[in-house]
């Protein structure tokens, strides 16, 4: 076979000539050419190419999005030339042609006649061209229509189409299949974007392999084999081989289309649980002694189950993934597509994004309805990096139809990345939707009929095509959230949760996790604002702006209702502030407590067999798309959050939490809600001290102490020998905190409110630790921390005089190539802690904290 990948060089694009509705818009903006211009890249997508050509603004930055709206109300034309050779046209006698993928509504001519038309974006296009009219030199014209007119059209013919939300973009996005968050969602602004956004290839053939299907299965014995079938156009001799990742050939044989072989394969093991041993599989496809077509793929051979199954001491059933018999903990991030424009999404883009979570130690990434179905080498990076992957199918937020003409084309959208996708060992659940059942009842939906009618798809179509498609089976899951009766989606004690009640939904404090939560939450998060840089950029020199409730900082956060949600969050638990420095600081510092306290809780409820109270968390989200205040614990330069760094420290492999109680003055005062946390009129507290362990049982010191931020009194509550618990949580110390004596107490009405707790673990040569601070944190003036920074080589060690709270280390500068190893540091004086860094470089180190958030150059 020869295959033809059109080179990214030679791509044009243009306004598409003679389209009646192009005309008016194109006399409004006479810098577009009427002739065609050259492609800065490909993969391509329009706005890009305007935007590199300096054509239209740059929509990260300032109010551009609304500036470059009619881009995707023209249609736009593609074009390359095909250079063939005329012998391997002369000695094949097939063509076909394969776009990987295209946004969304095209027309496609080679050398003027018609081949293909697309109206998908979520799958692979291949058509067979009759290869006598193939040339030397040939033309590939692709006419894509604006996608926001066939979606109007289609709401027009077959809706009006209901949404979860009026933030999400134009509702008509729901009738036709293109990646749902162009229309604009509570994170991202509105692009509809247009173009070939994955590679093009020519196949010129005789004989080739068409589909090849490897189950790679693990029994319950955990004894392994591999089942081949192999699809061929034409005819030919198919050889097979299997090779070890050490090189060891275990198979090399011609089969007969399918074959199966037991082996004795290594298992594949998430990350943190063992290797991730892959296998090479190669099919190769002889005529008359020579290959002509050849697929290399890897696998892995693991066991993944979806456990659901009643539980001890607690109502409900579990819900939490075992792989290869055993019961694994998860902690992940949702994913949203890597950016606005996807064809700027290179490998090494999401290679960095999938390295920033293992770093971080989290084990899965849910791929989230309203996005795409990545590119295949996503998954292998997964598959390399131990990172399972929940899939969504995708649907988001939406009452979608089902006409027949969109049944006939999701059906062929899920049949191709179906088998696309099912040979990933870290594929380990597919799902039908996201929220798509619970805006039923969120959004009172229920009355008229059916009001969920595209169940067809979720409970019938897709389930029945994995099954049909895959071998051994992936868990399928019918939606996210799902569980419950009727349409009631939020019971904690069944299926899977999105637990939105602290940022919308009741809004709860951040500090009521423990009443919160479910047997699985896939969903849960709080916003925060990026890195001040990321700021600066969207801003763009115009410093009047730079203040918390300017309009551009309003137009980069999509979120519903957020100025009110972050005013109470914010003035509950910090001092008010209109200085954008101290607002980001204790903003960022927000969403760090919040989302690393429900990791630390929920994580608790993993009490290990018939105790897996909550079998995993996923926060929304791990990535941004564009510069914006969002839930984002990394934003869009891959600038991490302080909340990345306080998930990082509660998923490590072992972890410590404290739960401290306030008893109130008096038993008519009003109830924890509403009672500021107990920081002020209480008479004593108690605190809960637990550890959880990733690993197996082991034995460790741990340590308790208390130390008054106001006074300077300390003291040592507890030093013991504890036996953590094998892959759960261990309950390690419950007790009253001691007060000061009376000559240190620093408030009479609350003894124990400015009190800190210092828990430390000692496991083996390793120290595990975590402060206990008391709240609101707005009650406390805190005084300079005296914090010491020295800078050595790869690391810097801190410590303090007095106690500090969050130590935001940073550059000067450009802080594009830095990584800390841990950063948004509570420190106790008396300690030094030393901090991993790479990419210093000679650049001065700052630091901040709660209090003292200007940020300090080292050693001035």
């Amino acid at each position: 076979m020869s295959l033809i990948k059109l080179a990214p060089s030679g791509w044009e694009y243009g306004p598409t000539p003679n389209i009646e509705t192009n005309a008016p818009i194109l006399s409004a903006h006479p810098e577009i050419s009427p002739d065609w211009t050259a492609c800065n890249s490909f993969p391509t997508e329009i706005h890009d190419e305007l935007r590199a050509a300096g054509t239209i603004p740059d929509w990260n930055k300032g109010k551009a999005e609304h500036d470059i709206q009619w881009v995707g109300r023209l249609s736009w034309s593609f074009r390359a030339q095909i250079n063939l050779d005329p012998k391997d046209l002369g000695k094949h006698q097939q063509a076909e042609l394969v776009f990987d993928s295209i946004d969304t509504f095209a027309t496609v001519y080679l050398n003027g006649q018609e081949v293909l038309k697309s109206d998908n974006h979520f799958r692979s296009w291949r058509t067979f061209i009759d290869i006598s009219t193939l040339k030397a030199e040939n033309e590939l014209l692709v006419v894509i229509s604006p996608p926001l007119d066939v979606a109007l059209a289609t709401a027009a013919e077959h809706g009006p189409f209901k949404g979860g939300s009026c933030n999400l973009g134009d509702r008509a996005r729901i009738g036709i299949r293109k990646a749902q968050y162009h229309a604009r969602w509570d994170w991202g602004p509105e692009l509809w974007c247009m173009g070939i956004d994955r590679p093009v290839h020519l196949h010129l053939f005789t004989s080739g392999i068409s589909s090849v299907n490897t189950s790679a299965r693990v029994d319950a014995e955990l004894r392994t084999s591999l089942a081949v079938q192999v699809d061929v156009e034409g005819s030919g001799q198919i050889n097979v081989t299997v090779t070890s990742p050490d090189g060891l050939v275990l198979k090399d044989e011609r089969i007969q289309g399918k074959a199966e072989w037991d082996l004795k394969a290594e298992l594949w093991w998430p990350v943190n649980e063992g290797k991730q041993t892959l296998y090479e599989v190669k099919v190769e496809l002889y005529s008359s002694g020579t290959v002509v077509d050849t697929l290399t793929r890897k696998i892995g051979f693991r066991r993944a189950e979806l456990v659901q199954t009643p539980l001890k001491g607690q109502e409900g059933t579990s819900f939490f993934f075992r792989i290869n018999n055993r019961p694994v903990f998860i902690g992940g991030s949702n994913w949203i597509p890597i950016d606005m424009v996807l064809s700027t999404g290179t490998e090494a883009k999401y290679r960095r994004w999938l390295q920033i979570m293992v770093d971080g130690g989290q084990n899965m990434i849910r791929v989230w309805g309203g996005g795409v179905y990545e590119p295949s080498f996503f998954y292998e990076m997964c598959d390399e990096m131990g990172l399972l992957v929940w899939q969504d199918f995708m649907f988001a937020c939406g009452v979608y139809p089902v006409f027949p003409e969109f049944l006939a084309s999701v059906e062929a959208e899920a049949r191709d990345n179906v088998a696309r996708l099912r040979h990933h060992p870290s594929l380990v659940l597919l799902c039908g939707n996201n929220e798509d059942y619970q805006q039923i009842m969120q959004w009172d939906m229920k009355q008229g009929g059916d009001p969920l009618p595209a169940r067809v798809i979720y409970e019938k179509m897709l389930p029945d095509i994995i099954s049909e498609l895959v071998d051994p089976k992936i868990p399928y899951w019918p939606g996210s959230p799902y569980g419950g009766k009727g349409w009631d989606t939020a019971d904690p004690t069944v299926g899977d949760v999105h637990q939105w009640d602290v940022w919308s939904g009741k809004e709860h404090g951040y500090h009521d996790w423990d009443r919160l939560g479910g047997r699985f939450v896939s969903e849960f998060g709080l916003p925060g604002l990026p890195d001040r840089r990321t700021v600066d950029y969207w801003l763009d020199g115009d410093t009047t702006q730079a203040h918390p409730q300017s309009k551009l900082m309003q137009q980069h956060n999509k979120a519903g209702s957020f100025e009110r949600r972050f005013a109470g969050l914010m003035n509950e638990n910090f001092r008010m502030t209109g200085d954008l420095t101290e607002y980001l600081f204790r903003n960022q510092l927000m969403q760090a407590e919040g989302v690393g306290g429900a990791y630390r809780t929920w994580r608790r409820e993993w009490k290990g067999e018939e105790k897996e109270y909550c079998g995993g968390v996923l926060v929304w989200q791990i990535n941004d798309c564009w510069p914006v205040t969002s839930w984002a614990l990394v934003d869009s330069f891959y600038r991490p959050k302080p909340a990345y760094f306080a998930v990082t420290a509660a998923l490590a492999p072992v972890s410590l939490g404290v739960l401290r109680i306030v008893e109130k003055n008096r038993e008519n005062d009003r109830p924890r809600q509403y009672y500021e946390y107990g920081a002020f009129q209480s008479t004593r507290a108690t605190a809960q001290v637990w550890a959880s362990n990733g690993g197996p049982e082991t034995t460790a010191v741990f340590t308790l102490k208390a130390l008054d931020l106001m006074t300077g009194w300390g003291t040592t509550i507890v030093t013991r020998q504890v036996t953590l618990g094998g892959n759960k949580s261990t309950e390690i110390w419950t007790g009253e905190l001691p007060p000061p004596p009376a000559d240190k107490v620093f408030d009479t009405s609350a003894p124990t409110g400015t009190l800190i707790l210092h828990a430390t673990l000692e496991v083996g040569d390793q120290k595990v630790r975590y402060d206990d601070w008391p709240q609101p944190l707005k009650f406390l003036d805190l005084p300079d921390p005296g914090v010491k920074v020295e800078v050595g080589e790869g690391c810097v060690v801190v410590s303090c005089k007095k106690p500090a709270k969050a130590l935001w280390l940073d550059v000067m500068g450009e802080n594009d190539h830095v990584v800390w190893g841990d950063n948004s540091i509570d420190l106790y004086p008396g300690e030094e802690y030393k901090v991993a860094v790479k990419g210093l470089k000679g650049k001065q180190v700052t630091y901040a904290s709660l209090g003292w958030e200007a940020p300090r150059v080292v050693g001035k």
